[in-house]
């Protein structure tokens, strides 16, 4: 898998609910062993991230991740996407029944290395999520 596939199949295989794989199964041959998804507070492993991912599979049913722009330089990937979902439970502390979708913005930096992200910066704009959610 070349630098910029790996960065894809992020988005379209484990980021995006599909039929072809489930996040475990994505993630291990996207990303390196030492993997670290570092936000603005915390990080996550490989296996945390996984986690993070089987949940959101199961809470948004037709979660997709789509990139709009990418931008390489090196083994650096910027990528500004839109996530767009229509959970259905308790989704960061609102209850919500399947009924209201949110649409937002992402922006990751992923360093990649023979076809393996190495890690990744993310920032999401979950709180435009909530007021899409809450409206």
């Amino acid at each position: 898998m070349t630098n910029k596939e790996a960065v894809m199949a992020f988005y379209q295989k484990a980021l995006t609910v599909n039929k072809e794989t489930n996040p475990e199964a994505a993630l291990s041959d996207i990303l390196a062993d030492n993997f670290v998804s570092k936000g603005s507070v915390e990080s996550k492993t490989k296996d945390q991230l996984s986690g993070q991912l089987g949940f959101f599979w199961q809470l948004i049913p037709d979660l997709q991740w789509v990139p709009q722009e990418i931008v390489n330089e090196g083994n650096k990937y910027v990528v500004r996407s839109k996530a767009t979902g229509t959970p259905k439970g308790n989704f960061m502390g609102l209850p919500t029944d399947g009924t209201k979708s949110f649409e937002i913005m992402t922006i990751d930096i992923h360093a990649v290395i023979n076809g393996k992200v190495q890690e990744v910066y993310h920032l999401e704009d979950w709180g435009t999520a909530m007021k899409q959610l809450k409206s």
